[in-house]
């Protein structure tokens, strides 16, 4: 189901082993984008479960974590990312999103797994909020930007950018552009058998990251 290409299998191979710094463009850039990365429920709010018994506050925050990694090696260390947790612990909605004024941020992106009673749903869903807001536009292109990316480069189905009136993204909305990533489904036995090995994790941090530094540098057009 999922096929890498196999020059993001390469990238993938140097950056864990050595020698990344040859691979990208020396880029100077006068301001770093400060990107929230949240890592979806933790502590005592597990998520879903998949079948094989991974459990998706790990998967997020695995991939959260080499997120914050894989910026060391882009140049100048592209964005400043804050995590909205740095351990497994709960931390309520509305403090994820205070940070996005806090840090004074310029994107805020939320990790999920997603579940379903049908076990073969699959693939990867982004949401926006509901309000049609300043930032709505910019948002909606980052989302089908981060999903492109991963369909493209790991194989996902992608299920579309859908609007939503989740917490996190209508506190965040109004301030930057804001996305909820689910990244595929737990109850499916393939796409949790995915996500329960360490390569995978490492692929889909990178794919995210790759894909924003893409989308800092195009201007969106008001």
């Amino acid at each position: 189901m999922f096929r890498p290409n196999l020059t993001f299998s390469f990238l993938i191979t140097i950056l864990i082993f050595g020698y990344p710094f040859t691979l990208y463009p020396q880029i100077i850039l006068h301001k770093k984008k400060v990107i929230i990365i949240d890592p979806g429920h933790g502590g005592i709010d597990s998520g879903t479960t998949g079948e094989n018994r991974i459990v998706e506050k790990d998967v997020v925050f695995k991939i959260a974590k080499k997120m914050v990694y894989y910026n060391r090696y882009f140049p100048n260390n592209a964005f400043e990312i804050y995590l909205t947790r740095s351990t497994d612990t709960l931390i309520s909605l509305g403090d994820r999103a205070k940070l996005v004024k806090k840090l004074n941020a310029d994107l805020f992106i939320s990790l999920h797994c997603n579940h379903s009673e049908n076990p073969n749903a699959k693939g990867i869903e982004a949401y926006v909020s509901k309000s049609n807001g300043q930032n709505t536009k910019e948002a909606i292109y980052l989302a089908y930007s981060l999903q492109e990316a991963l369909s493209k480069d790991l194989g996902y189905i992608g299920r579309g950018v859908k609007f939503a009136n989740f917490k996190v993204l209508r506190e965040t909305s109004e301030h930057v552009p804001s996305v909820l990533m689910e990244l595929g489904y737990l109850s499916n036995r393939d796409e949790a058998m995915y996500m329960d090995k360490e390569v995978n994790i490492h692929a889909i941090a990178l794919t995210i990251l790759q894909s924003l530094n893409h989308y800092k540098m195009i201007e969106i057009n008001p």
